[in-house]
């Protein structure tokens, strides 16, 4: 009964917000000029970095085009105005690319429905360049400064690293070349350019190790590494998979704090309820969805998959294989969602690539820290985290290009429920492959006794039995 009355608990103090936030933004006009398709004026935040994209629907211009994420507080249009308080895709030309994260604008264009349940409430296909009404407040034009620093110190590396560490870094993918970028998603290694639950994980781990070091006590400690993951949310921006992570080291932080073990199952699912509470529409997001579903694997996965491996080779390395192999396992039905594909090497290729990812990482945001300040030291440190990236590419690259790199799968929730059946089974197998020996070397001694009992039928002797 008490379990029933938590669920309840948790279902509730979900819906009720989601509910509250559904109607604040669907009150007001902008809900009904999206129904309209009017031509609308709109005043809004900038939420998200401008991404090129290749062919948006319905866009028949030349030319490059961006996609970025419009919180919209003002809206006029078919003789209205009136205020806002939902977000909308927007399309636009090369000018966009320059409106800076923060920033306060000004645009003109048409709106376009989307499909329910979708973050943004609409689309705007943006004419002409935006207008800046205000600039991005002083934490926002101190990231932009890091990010673009960033972006120099990596400028003269090799195409495939200048790319990659970047993202690594603070997960800007704008210079990621585009067949590395298919290599990463066929090998299974999309992860690392997306920044989540390992990033802040290396940089705590780094954190407390210096810290350590260096003589502080605990409880400090603790206070400069939930400050560094603070400051690291604001330099990557406040994505789903960051979200996550954060609040999860926020707990783990804490647990420590309080000089308690941390329990990671319990953790993840008061993180899950407190994020869909603040944002409901993270339930729409395959990025969280993947983020959650790769910690649960890891925690629940990782010890029984560890012992059965363990039986037939090293217990190191069969615990390295199953960390990259419970993520990968519990991930893999919802990204046959979004491609219909198996990734074959996606577990050796992580095995590979997961040392290169220390360093990079550590090196990529030592060099965006450091470059604003220092050219030549980011410049430094931008080559160490190349190195890494280096290897990390190539892993990519050799796994894209073995036979069968990608296997045909069903689609749809069909091919995700037999995907995900299939690997419950292969787990239990792996699990309990202990008992297997046992139970088949006793079919096998019955089949020898019923030879032998044939043979003493036919020919009268009487061999003893075992």
């Amino acid at each position: 009964m008490g379990h029933a009355l938590l669920l309840l608990a948790a279902v509730t103090a979900v819906a009720l917000p989601g509910a509250a936030q559904l109607a604040v933004r669907e009150s007001g006009l902008l809900a009904a000029l999206v129904d309209q398709r009017a031509t609308v004026r709109v005043v809004g935040t900038v939420r998200s970095e401008p991404v090129p994209v290749v062919s948006p629907v319905g866009w028949s211009r030349s030319g490059a085009r961006y996609r970025l994420e419009l919180g919209v507080e003002q809206i006029s249009g078919r003789g209205r105005s009136g205020s806002a308080a939902a977000p909308v895709l927007v399309l636009g030309g090369p000018a966009w690319a320059r409106i800076s994260y923060g920033a306060r604008v000004e645009a003109t264009g048409r709106l376009a429905s989307l499909p329910p349940g979708e973050v943004a409430m609409a689309l705007l296909a943006a004419r002409g360049a935006p207008r800046p009404v205000d600039p991005p407040g002083a934490v926002d034009r101190t990231v932009r400064r890091i990010r673009v620093a960033l972006l120099a110190a990596t400028e003269r590396l090799h195409p495939d690293p200048r790319g990659l560490v970047p993202g690594i870094a603070v997960g800007d993918t704008s210079r990621l070349p585009a067949d590395l970028g298919t290599a990463m998603r066929v090998a299974g290694l999309t992860h690392v350019t997306a920044v989540s639950g390992a990033h802040f994980a290396i940089l705590g781990e780094a954190v407390l190790g210096l810290t350590g070091l260096v003589g502080l006590s605990r409880r400090t400690r603790m206070g400069v590494v939930s400050a560094v993951m603070v400051g690291f949310v604001f330099l990557v921006h406040p994505e789903p998979s960051v979200l996550r992570a954060a609040a999860m080291g926020a707990l783990g932080v804490g647990g420590l704090a309080l000089g308690r073990p941390s329990r990671a199952l319990p953790a993840l699912g008061a993180t899950v309820i407190a994020l869909l509470v603040v944002d409901p529409w993270l339930a729409r997001s395959f990025g969280f969805a993947l983020s959650v579903l790769a910690t649960a694997g890891i925690v629940l996965l990782t010890v029984p998959v560890a012992a059965g491996l363990a039986r037939a080779m090293p217990e190191r390395l069969a615990h390295a294989i199953a960390v990259p192999l419970a993520a990968q396992s519990a991930c893999a039905p919802v990204i046959v969602l979004l491609t219909p594909n198996v990734s074959t090497y996606a577990v050796p290729a992580n095995l590979l690539a997961a040392p290169a990812l220390v360093p990079a990482t550590v090196a990529g945001v030592l060099a965006a820290l450091v470059a604003p300040w220092w050219a030549s030291g980011g410049v430094v440190l931008a080559q160490v985290a190349g190195w890494a990236a280096s290897w990390i590419a190539w892993v990519a690259r050799i796994c894209v290009g073995l036979p069968s790199a990608q296997l045909p799968w069903p689609g749809g929730l069909g091919g995700a429920g037999l995907l995900a059946a299939l690997t419950v089974a292969v787990g239990v197998v792996v699990a309990h492959r202990d008992r297997i020996p046992a139970w088949a070397s006793g079919l096998d001694r019955g089949r020898r006794r019923g030879r032998r009992r044939g043979r003493h039928r036919e020919g009268g002797e009487r061999a003893p039995v075992p």
